[in-house]
Parts: structure tokens; C-alpha cells; sequence
């Protein structure tokens, strides 16, 4: 392994770890979003406690940290999977260094990585979490779904790398979201609507 992949891995954990939404938080709202709501640092809590236009800006910015490292990798032509640079980016959302390896849950960052390197793959599981997410209303429950689908037809694939990287993100982001699952069966999950409840 080149010295230059070593470095891009390096920088791929430190870019996914940078915790975007403590740093709105904090900087514009005066806000510890970790002290707040269900206490995480991603996209749907930062809606809640944010607002809407700082959920879309750290959406987005979670979103880029998975995509821009496979990117840049794709553009280096470096000499392993591409995907392992999205992984790492993952990892470092979900175990950050500077949140004392604390973090979110992975899926706005793993859904920038998917769409990276497979973009229909990305599409077809964005469908599968809006259609949840629009029927039952529950953003971890839309998340888990789409997580599963990203599994089950990375098996379809010849791709080894893909389905490895797969299969990691679907044991991380189930795990992670374990406490939501259990919220949502004692029916105290707080629900999201993509449009106005009637």
C-alpha cells in the first residue's frame, strides 16, 4: 500500500469525524446538541432541535463526508477499493475523535458513500427509506430499511468490496439504532412527516 493511500485513509477517518452539527450548534445557536433531544449529533436531531434550515445544512455536509473521500480516491487512482475511503469517513461520524469517539449513526454519511460508487444502488434505497419513512414515520425504522436494502442487494453484485463495506454499515447502523427500535415498540419514538399531518 502506497504512503499516499495510507495518508487519504488518515484523512478520510479525520474529514467523517469533523461533527458538523455540534459545530452549528454551538457556534450559531450556543446549543450543545448532545445536552438535547435524543442527544445525537446527526441530520433528524438536528432538525428537531435546530431547525429546519441547520437539519438541511448538516444533512448535506454528513452527507458530502462520505461522498468527497471516494471521490478524491476515484480521482488519485489509488490501489484499493475506493469504498474503504468512504468507510473509514463512516467510521469517523460514528467514533470521533473529537467527540471523544463518540458520534452519530452513519446514514447520511453512508448514504454519500453509497451514492459514490453505486448510484443506482443509492436510488433504489433512498426510494425504500422515503417509503417508509412517508408510511410509518419513523426516521430510525426509514433508516434501518434503507440500510438492509443496501445489504441484501449488494449480495446481487460481484462486487467484494461493496458487499464487505455493506455489510458493515448495516451491523453499525442497526446496532446504533437498537434504542430506537426499542422506543418505537414502547411507541415513545418521536415521528417525522415528510408533509404536513392533517
Amino acid at each position: 500500500m502506497e504512503l499516499s493511500t495510507i495518508v487519504l485513509l488518515i484523512a478520510s477517518y479525520i474529514f467523517g469525524a469533523i461533527p458538523f452539527a455540534y459545530i452549528i450548534g454551538k457556534v450559531f445557536y450556543n446549543v450543545d446538541i448532545r445536552q438535547h433531544g435524543s442527544g445525537n449529533i446527526g441530520t433528524t436531531n438536528t432538525f428537531r432541535i435546530l431547525g429546519k434550515k441547520s437539519g438541511i445544512i448538516v444533512l448535506i455536509l454528513d452527507f458530502l463526508k462520505g461522498a468527497i473521500p471516494v471521490y478524491v480516491a476515484m480521482w488519485m487512482n489509488v490501489d484499493i477499493p475506493v469504498i474503504i475511503f468512504g468507510l473509514c469517513a463512516a467510521l469517523g461520524h460514528v467514533y470521533s475523535i473529537f467527540l471523544k469517539f463518540k458520534g452519530g449513526k452513519a446514514v447520511a454519511t453512508g448514504a454519500g458513500v453509497i451514492m459514490a460508487v453505486a448510484p443506482l444502488i443509492f436510488l433504489i434505497i433512498l426510494l425504500c427509506f422515503l417509503i417508509v419513512l412517508t408510511v410509518f414515520h419513523y426516521v430510525s425504522l426509514a433508516s434501518v430499511s434503507g440500510v438492509t436494502m443496501l445489504f441484501i442487494l449488494s449480495l446481487f453484485t460481484n462486487n467484494l468490496a461493496l458487499k464487505i463495506v455493506s455489510g458493515i454499515l448495516f451491523i453499525l447502523i442497526v446496532f446504533k439504532h437498537i434504542p430506537n427500535m426499542k422506543r418505537i415498540k414502547n411507541k415513545t419514538e418521536p415521528k417525522a412527516y415528510l408533509f404536513k399531518k392533517k
